[in-house]
C-alpha cells in the first residue's frame, strides 16, 4: 500500500501539454480528469487513515481510479 498520491499529472508527465490542451477544449476530458482527482483523492485519505474504508470499498475505488486512469490514457495518446 502506498501513501503517496498518484496525482494524474505525474502519473503521465510526457503528456503534461496535451492534457491541458484537452482539458481547455474538450469539457468531457476536464470532466474525466475530475472524476480521477476526486476518486484519487478519496483513496489518499483511506490510506492515511484521514477518511478509513473497508478493503471492499478500497477495492472499488481503486478498480475505479485505474478505469479512469486507462481512460485518460486513451484520450492523451488519440489527441
Amino acid at each position: 500500500m502506498s501513501n503517496t498520491p498518484h496525482e494524474i499529472q505525474d502519473e503521465f508527465p510526457e503528456y503534461a501539454d496535451k492534457m491541458h490542451a484537452l482539458k481547455a477544449g474538450d469539457e468531457s476530458f476536464g470532466k474525466l480528469l475530475e472524476d480521477y482527482r476526486e476518486v484519487n483523492r478519496a483513496i489518499h485519505r483511506a490510506e492515511t487513515e484521514v477518511e478509513p474504508v473497508g478493503d471492499v470499498q478500497m477495492e472499488t475505488m481503486r478498480k475505479q481510479r485505474m478505469v479512469l486512469k486507462d481512460e485518460i490514457y486513451g484520450m492523451l495518446t488519440k489527441a
